[in-house]
């Protein structure tokens, strides 16, 4: 189905969950800005709290995260978040609705079912909390049957089990040693506490990986019901991530074979039945996911393909990002600095960038892109990206007709290349980001 052009994808592009990207922060963003940033926030809104924490650090991980293995250091952190809930939601007016809240990592279950508990009660306490929908990141191998029970309690529905390959040997290449049965247990647990929507995240890429390994994960993966599936392509960027060192470099497979299993696992999963979400993204056609597919108001933001129609999303915790309609703000990643931050009463906002009209109307057609397929460009837009355009439109991967631009159904693994044509500070830019399949 899919033809496979290298030159096309030989430049590592941003997976937009952004724009500008998370590459564009500066500096010069702060408290000031976060402060007037949540003052002015009106309507539903949405709440993403980061657990900087995990049992164990897997090899492949980009996450900023660290080891959970000294109680005081969760502890202090614990008390430095629950400071920034209650600062940050004094600052929210009346007309205030938060509608969705998630927790992600890290691990969050790192931390106790009952730290994790007293933080639900501090957001029900400080935030305008209008019958959110809850979700969570979860390590399914330190998933206690108590976390069931706190999830339920609170009416938890959405949770994404980090599972990457159900293989033994590619656990062992990655750092991830996770048997079966654990993940098994686990599905069982969430199921019985209300998990309605449960996604699981695998990979692609991995170093040895063959098709035969990613069709077992892939066929389990199925069996075991999941809703959505995020097929993600291993980045292998040791550079900026000393901890991939310990991948062998020597048996990550090509660009052409990571092709060739990111179109395998697309056609295994579309004829299981999945709807696809964008190129490596899946979802059962009865869940929420895919009902947005349907209807047109799938979105994108920092974690990536979702149903929420919010503008508004508030980042809580170290190196958590909020994303406002001008305004993308990053707190502070060094979580002794963000205590020092919070222990002084004040907003721990450390970076971000100002949303210009420009970015907005860019990053309005990008994630068009990504999430519908087209996107409606204006003459200036049009004439800027025509011979960019070009080499895609010649090869049948996308059309232009008139002022619309749409992705054709072979073109899907090229999106975020094409995406990028949009991207002024990607035109000239040296920094690496991930492969584009």
């Amino acid at each position: 189905m899919w033809t496979y052009y290298p030159e096309l994808l030989e430049r590592p592009v941003p997976r937009y969950t952004s724009f500008p990207t998370a590459a564009e922060f500066k500096d010069d963003i702060g408290a000031a800005d976060a402060d007037l940033a949540l003052r002015g926030a009106t309507g539903d809104i949405s709440l993403y709290l980061h657990i900087p924490f995990c049992e164990k650090i897997c090899w492949y991980c980009g996450c900023n995260t660290g080891a959970a293995n000294k109680s005081q250091r969760l502890s202090n952190y614990l008390d430095s978040l629950h400071r920034e809930i209650a600062i940050a939601g004094v600052r929210l007016n009346s007309s205030v609705a938060v509608r969705r809240v998630a927790f992600g990592g890290g691990s969050p279950n790192a931390i106790s079912p009952i730290d994790f508990l007293r933080l639900a009660d501090a957001l029900t306490l400080h935030m305008p909390l209008a019958n959110p929908d809850w979700s969570i990141e979860l390590d399914p191998r330190t998933l206690t049957p108590e976390w069931g029970q706190v999830l339920g309690a609170i009416g938890t529905r959405y949770a994404s089990l980090g599972v990457q390959t159900f293989d033994p040997a590619l656990q062992a290449a990655i750092g991830r040693i996770q048997p079966d049965a654990d993940l098994a247990r686990a599905v069982e647990l969430l199921r019985t506490h209300g998990i309605t929507s449960l996604n699981f995240d695998l990979m692609y890429g991995l170093p040895g990986q063959t098709l035969a390994q990613l069709e077992a994960t892939l066929e389990r993966t199925v069996e075991l019901g999941a809703d959505r599936i995020a097929l993600f392509g291993y980045a292998h960027v040791p550079n900026l991530l000393p901890r991939q060192r310990r991948i062998d470099a020597s048996r990550l497979p090509g660009q052409a074979e990571r092709f060739q299993m990111a179109e395998f696992g697309y056609n295994l999963l579309t004829k299981a039945g999945y709807v696809p979400v964008g190129f490596d993204h899946f979802a059962r056609p009865t869940d929420p996911m895919a009902r947005a597919v349907r209807r047109g108001t799938l979105r994108r933001n920092f974690q990536g393909f979702t149903d929420d129609q919010s503008e508004v999303l508030v980042g809580l915790g170290a190196s958590a990002i909020g994303c406002f309609p001008e305004l993308l703000v990053q707190n502070e990643k060094n979580a002794g600095r963000y205590r020092m931050l919070l222990s002084q009463d004040r907003l721990p906002a450390a970076h971000g960038v100002r949303r210009s009209r420009d970015d907005q109307r860019r990053g309005a057609v990008i994630e068009a892109l990504l999430c519908h397929g087209t996107a409606s460009l204006d003459a200036d837009l049009a004439t800027e990206t025509a011979a960019r355009l070009a080499p895609f439109v010649e090869r049948g991967l996308a059309r232009l007709e008139g002022d619309t631009l749409t992705i054709a159904p072979q073109g899907l693994p090229y999106a975020r290349t094409i995406a990028a044509l949009f991207d002024p500070y990607r035109q000239d830019s040296a920094r690496r980001f991930s492969s584009a399949v």
